[in-house]
C-alpha cells in the first residue's frame, strides 16, 4: 500500500541536491507545495482523506510515522530521509504522527486547497471506500 518514490540524490563535496519535476519523479503536476514544521509534542496531523488529490509527502529534515490506510488495513512507515518520497492517492486515509522536534515535513499537491475535497471524519471515508 505504501508507493514509496527513491529520489535521486546529486551532490559533491559542496553538498547534496535533491530536484522534484511534476510527471518525471513526482507523479502529478504539481499545484501547492505546503511545509509542517514546529510540530509540538505529542500532536498528530492529517487525520484525513481527500476525494480527489494525489500527494507526495517528504520529510527534509527530522523524522515523523506516516500512516496510511485504504479502508481495509493500515501501513506505518517511518519517515526520515530527504531522498524518500511517499506517493498518496486519493483513497487513502492519512495520518502523521511521533514528530521529531526539528521535523520539517514537504507535502506536494496535485490540486490548489479546496476545503470541500476533505473527507475528515473517518466513518464517512469508510463508506466512501466501501463503494
Amino acid at each position: 500500500m505504501v508507493n514509496i518514490l527513491d529520489l535521486a540524490v546529486f551532490g559533491d563535496d559542496r553538498g547534496s541536491l535533491i530536484s522534484l519535476e511534476e510527471n518525471i519523479n513526482v507523479p502529478f503536476k504539481i499545484k501547492r507545495v505546503y511545509f509542517i514544521f514546529d510540530t509540538n509534542d505529542g500532536v498528530s496531523r492529517g487525520l484525513h482523506a481527500h476525494k480527489d488529490l494525489e500527494q507526495v509527502v517528504i520529510c527534509v529534515k527530522g523524522s515523523c510515522r506516516l500512516v496510511l490506510d485504504d479502508g481495509k488495513s493500515k501501513e506505518s512507515i517511518i519517515l526520515d530521509s530527504p531522498n524518500k518520497g511517499i506517493y498518496i492517492d486519493n483513497s487513502k486515509w492519512r495520518e502523521m504522527h511521533d514528530f521529531s522536534e526539528d521535523c520539517i515535513l514537504l507535502v506536494l499537491a496535485s490540486k490548489v486547497y479546496d476545503e470541500s475535497d476533505y473527507i475528515r471524519h473517518y466513518k464517512d471515508f469508510l463508506k466512501l471506500v466501501e463503494k
